[in-house]
């Protein structure tokens, strides 16, 4: 496969990716509304539980609304990786899979073409998530929006390679729902995107704070909200990259169409 090919492979995959998500309409808003209501509803009910935390290692006072805004910025890229597993999964219903997955192309290249575009709109849904919390009186970090680019970046694509594992093992869309709810509120909560993983220990829950420190979402929020303040958290960043090969490997693995000729006929491990 030559550079030009690749390119465009990569440019059909993430075009029809861009064109349905411009078809619907409701889509990007729809992804900010549930942010917007946490941002605005939930942290005005917790501000007085909370008051004003103190976050380390960034030993100062900030609000609540601002510490939970990198939280809130994972769950956009959270939810919008499963949403393209989802895609996934209605694909492969409809037999458009099967026909990606015949294309002369590396199939691992057609599932990092899938994932890069997803990732685009995850970001850029995280980056309308910023401007509409800037307006409305959030007092982030501004030096720190471009830095926490990179950080949107890396951790959308390992959401997203997740969605892709999810989407091997889901073979209906109605199995889905279900998968999805084992998954994203265990990730989400059992996280540092709306507390400190150190109050959940000051409080005796040892056990959830374990479990959140082994949260590869814990690490994509901390990555952000590090980045966020000019910061580089490198166990956070050696975690996330080490899980988006690890998921990707697996999805890649998963997609195999040989494999999934040989289980289908009984022949298969």
């Amino acid at each position: 496969m030559t550079p030009a090919h690749g390119l465009r492979v990569l440019g059909a995959v993430a075009g029809r990716e861009v064109e349905k998500f411009v078809h619907q309409g409701g889509r990007f808003f729809s992804a900010l509304v549930r942010p917007l209501l946490w941002l605005v509803v939930f942290a005005a009910g917790f501000q007085n539980v909370f008051g004003v935390s103190i976050i380390p290692p960034y030993e100062t006072y900030i609000p609540y609304q601002v510490y939970i805004a990198p939280g809130l910025l994972g769950m956009i890229l959270l939810f919008n990786g499963m949403q393209s597993s989802l895609a996934m999964v209605y694909d492969r219903e409809m037999g458009m899979m099967r026909l990606l997955l015949t294309a002369p192309v590396p199939r691992w290249y057609l599932l990092l073409s899938k994932l890069v575009a997803g990732t685009v709109l995850s970001v850029l849904q995280a980056v309308g998530f910023l401007a509409i919390a800037w307006l409305i009186g959030v007092e982030l970090p501004l030096e720190g929006m471009l830095l926490v680019l990179p950080a949107l970046v890396l951790a959308g694509m390992m959401l997203g390679a997740l969605g892709l594992v999810l989407s091997v093992h889901v073979k209906q869309l109605e199995n889905f729902a279900g998968t999805m709810n084992f998954v994203i509120f265990p990730m989400f909560f059992i996280s540092p995107a709306l507390y400190p993983l150190w109050k959940l220990q000051e409080s005796g829950a040892e056990w959830l704070h374990q479990a959140a420190r082994f949260n590869p979402f814990s690490h994509a929020v901390e990555l952000v909200r590090f980045a966020m303040y000019g910061q580089f958290q490198a166990t956070s960043f050696l975690v996330v990259v080490g899980c988006l090969l690890a998921f990707f490997a697996i999805a890649v693995f998963g997609y195999d169409p040989q494999r999934g000729m040989l289980k289908r006929t009984g022949r298969g491990g």
